[in-house]
């Protein structure tokens, strides 16, 4: 296997184990239709420019999200490293 070859790991299990992958697929989902099918990108560097903006800026910042406790992700990865240290 070519993986296996190059000193790599699948981040997936078995063919049709969906779990592994399900918080991406759901943040690809979000971004496919808050962002990136509202938005016309005229080259690839205007594409990644913009999407990066709405990553740092609106999704990780502001965007609430229930799986953290209806927080944005930077609260609850603060939170997380205080608890951490504090261990």
């Amino acid at each position: 296997m070519e993986l296996k070859r190059i000193g790599l790991r699948r981040s997936a299990g078995r063919t049709g184990i969906c779990f592994d992958n399900a918080m991406t697929e759901s943040f690809l989902s979000v971004l496919k239709n808050e962002r990136v099918s509202r938005v016309t990108y005229l080259t690839r560097e205007a594409a990644r420019r913009d999407i990066t903006h709405y990553i740092e800026f609106w999704y990780n910042r502001k965007r609430l999200h229930s799986a953290v406790g209806y927080r944005p992700p930077h609260e609850a990865h603060a939170e997380y490293q205080k608890l951490r240290i504090a261990a």
